[in-house]
C-alpha cells in the first residue's frame, strides 16, 4: 500500500499519549532522547480546501504557494495570502502524483513522487519551464542562501543547484535516523523544519550538520469533530515572513493554522 493512500486514523481511536509516543517511535526518539521539545500554540486560523491532498507549502512575500499529490488529481496553485484569491493554477497531467515545491530566485520547483520528474516553474504564471530527471523518490523541497533542500522519505536532506536541480551535497541526520523527512520549510535563521511522515511531529534541523535542535508535538491540532474519512495526516509548514509564526495544514484539512513553536 502506498505511503500517500494509507487509510486516515480517526482522531477519537487514538489517546493523545498513544499518539505522542508512535510519534516518538517513528522518529527515532527514545525515553533517553535530549532534544529539546517543543508545542504548537495556535495564534489564529484560515480556512484550507479540503480536497487539497497538501504535498508542498511555501510563502514567498504575500503569495502562498501549495502543491498537492495524487496522480490524476495533483496540482499546483498561488494564493494571495492575505484574500485566499487564487492567483494562478497548474494541474499535472496523470500519472505524476505532485510532490514538494518551493521558490527559487526567477524559478518554481515542484517535485513528483516515485515519477523522477522535477518540474521548473514560472513563479507568476506556474507555467512549465522546463522539466529534469532526478533519482529516487521525491518528498519535500525548501530553498535558503541560494541552495534547494531536498528530502526523499529518508533521514537524508539533499541540496541541489537552484538553477540545474543537480546535487550539491547532502548531510544525514546525526539523530533520529528512523525518521522520513517528508514536507520541508527552510526557515530565516538558516534552520529546516521537516514534517516526519506520518507523525505528528515536526523536526527544526541545522542542515549543516545533521542535529536536530527540536522536536515539536503537533498532536490534536486538527480536532476529531473536524476529521473525515478522508482527512489524512499533518503535511505542510510555512514561515510567514516578519513573524514567528508558521502556517500549518495537512492532506484533506479544512483549516490551516498559523502557529508559534513554544516550550513544553
Amino acid at each position: 500500500m502506498e505511503r500517500k493512500r494509507r487509510a486516515p486514523v480517526a482522531a477519537a481511536t487514538i489517546t493523545l499519549s498513544t499518539a505522542l509516543a508512535l510519534a516518538g517511535t517513528a522518529t527515532g526518539c527514545t525515553s533517553s532522547d535530549n532534544t529539546p521539545k517543543l508545542r504548537v500554540e495556535v495564534v489564529a486560523t484560515r480556512p484550507h480546501d479540503p480536497g487539497a491532498f497538501t504535498e508542498g507549502l511555501e510563502v514567498d512575500g504575500s503569495v502562498l504557494y501549495e502543491g498537492t499529490g495524487l496522480s490524476g488529481s495533483s496540482y499546483v496553485r498561488a494564493i494571495d495570502l492575505s484574500t485566499g484569491a487564487e492567483l494562478a493554477r497548474a494541474d499535472l497531467p496523470a500519472p505524476l502524483f505532485g510532490e514538494g515545491i518551493t521558490r527559487a530566485g526567477d524559478l518554481l520547483w515542484q517535485l513528483t513522487y516515485k515519477d523522477g520528474v522535477a518540474i521548473a516553474r514560472d513563479p507568476a504564471t506556474l507555467a512549465e519551464l522546463r522539466t529534469t530527471h532526478f533519482d529516487g523518490e521525491g518528498w519535500g523541497l525548501c530553498t535558503h542562501d541560494n541552495r534547494v533542500v531536498m528530502s526523499n522519505g529518508s533521514s537524508t536532506l539533499t541540496f541541489r543547484d537552484p538553477q540545474t536541480f543537480a546535487i550539491t551535497g547532502s548531510v544525514a541526520l546525526t539523530s533520529h535516523e528512523d525518521a522520513r523527512l517528508n514536507e520541508l520549510d527552510c526557515a530565516p535563521d538558516g534552520s529546516v523544519y521537516a514534517n516526519t511522515w506520518p507523525t505528528n511531529t515536526i523536526l527544526r534541523i541545522d542542515p549543516d550538520t545533521g542535529e536536530v535542535l527540536a522536536r515539536i508535538g503537533a498532536s490534536g491540532l486538527l480536532p476529531g469533530s473536524a476529521r473525515t474519512p478522508d482527512t489524512d495526516v499533518l503535511n505542510g509548514i510555512a514561515h510567514l515572513p516578519g513573524t514567528d509564526h508558521f502556517l500549518l495544514t495537512g492532506k484533506k484539512w479544512p483549516t490551516s493554522y498559523e502557529v508559534r513553536f513554544v516550550p513544553v
